[in-house]
């Protein structure tokens, strides 16, 4: 009898072990099959996703190619059996964001076919190193965008050495033309860029832009030095009355009402002179003029705000423009290739804007700007006039003039002009800085 019960209890072990298993089965079943889901749903979340030029690509066959010579947006997208209706639709609709017309050879683009398709998606084209235009070519939209960019701080010094020009020992060092011509209208009524002595020295902070590796644009001068015959000259950057300017280290400004010469950093080729021997003329006459030489087609720009008096042709001064400042100042610009399109008596110019292009037109041997300046009805020595500077610092603004002056000559010590060898360049990624 014991050992029917012991097996009786044994036999309802086991049974009981059976229906447990059949109750919980499914729940684990179900646990499992979950596990599974939730798994392939990761992995599903993690698959990555492919972006360029802000369009998700993942899936997209990608052709990227370059502009051929002579090539138009038809002879690029037809092999892509874009329909020609669709092409012409795109050309009139860009018009206003980027003219097809304008395609150039030797421009990157790219296009973007869907997988189960030959027929293009996206055309994008990349006009310069910075910028890319969008076409959608099935809903038709355009538009143009910037690619991400780095923005860069420069500090670079130098030494001029016999001979040297300060676009020769700039342009060793690698800084970019837009800068030298900022830095010599900086210093353009300190120092007489034309006699420089050896031993000069520069020092300079500004922002590159930088695509993809590549630099594409300066954003201006941040602070700059330069030393002439043993005298310090600074431009230390201040913002005073909503404007930034530079000012040298007593708080003057650097700002004139004129900038110091019509034409970016060029070489004096002939003086104001009472007593010029004339290359054409042949004869003893007064220059009452400053020459500038450069190369046919260079900009030409007013030195100040003012109203154009004058824009014609004569057989002695060739292309001219002639502009009056205000009550005191008058100055005519000569032997243009070419005046600025929309230059005519009346219209009202800045400074800086240019108003035409340098030529040889009327009496002259070769291509030269001649500059003349009127004081009062007079013409005078335009490379001897002392034009009276823009407002200096004022007493409200001393105390924070002080403390950003402090800060720019610690930062110019830092930066070394010993030679190549020791020459600080140092570059850093940053945000933007608010220069001039």
């Amino acid at each position: 009898m014991k050992n029917l019960r012991t097996g009786i209890m044994a036999l309802l072990i086991v049974v009981g072990a059976i229906a447990t298993f059949q109750i919980l089965s499914p729940d684990v079943v179900n646990s499992d099959q979950e596990n599974d889901l939730t798994q392939d749903s990761l992995a599903s979340e993690v698959d990555p996703q492919i972006y360029l030029y802000g369009i998700n690509v993942t899936g997209l066959n990608i052709v990227e190619g370059t502009v051929n010579k002579n090539q138009t947006l038809a002879s690029i997208l037809s092999p892509f059996n874009v329909p020609y209706q669709i092409i012409d639709e795109i050309a009139k609709k860009s018009r206003e964001v980027f003219d097809v017309r304008w395609i150039a050879a030797n421009k990157k683009f790219t296009i973007l076919t869907p997988s189960d398709s030959s027929q293009a998606q996206f055309f994008i084209y990349e006009p310069n190193p910075a910028e890319y235009v969008v076409f959608n070519l099935d809903s038709l939209e355009i538009y143009k965008a910037e690619k991400p960019a780095e923005f860069r701080t420069k500090q670079v010094g130098g030494i001029i050495e016999q001979d040297q020009s300060l676009y020769m020992v700039m342009d060793e060092q690698e800084v970019s033309i837009q800068i030298i011509n900022k830095f010599a209208d900086l210093f353009g009524w300190s120092v007489d860029f034309q006699s420089l002595q050896k031993g000069d020295t520069y020092k300079v902070v500004y922002q590159e832009k930088v695509v993809d590796g590549q630099v594409v644009g300066v954003s201006g001068i941040q602070l700059a030095y330069f030393e002439h015959k043993g005298k310090p000259y600074h431009a230390i950057p201040f913002e005073q009355n909503g404007e930034l300017n530079f000012f040298d280290q007593d708080g003057n400004s650097l700002k004139k009402a004129f900038l110091r010469d019509p034409l970016e950093y060029t070489r004096i080729s002939s003086r104001y002179n009472l007593k010029r021997f004339h290359p054409v003329q042949k004869r003893y006459k007064p220059h009452l003029g400053t020459d500038y030489a450069a190369r046919t087609g260079t900009e030409i720009r007013t030195v100040g705000d003012g109203t154009v008096v004058e824009a014609r042709y004569t057989s002695a001064n060739g292309n001219y423009v002639k502009i009056k400042h205000n009550g005191t100042y008058t100055t005519q610009y000569l032997h243009m290739s070419k005046i600025g399109k929309g230059i005519k008596p009346g219209v009202r110019v800045q400074q800086g804007q240019v108003i035409g292009y340098v030529g040889s037109t009327g009496l002259a041997t070769g291509p030269h700007l001649c500059f003349r300046f009127w004081k009062n009805g007079k013409q005078e020595d335009w490379l001897k006039e002392e034009i009276p500077p823009s407002e200096p610092i004022s007493e409200a603004n001393r105390v924070a003039f002080e403390s950003k002056k402090m800060e720019s000559l610690s930062l110019l010590a830092e930066i070394k002009t010993s030679g190549s060898e020791n020459l600080a360049v140092k570059n850093s990624i940053s945000a933007p800085i608010k220069s001039e």
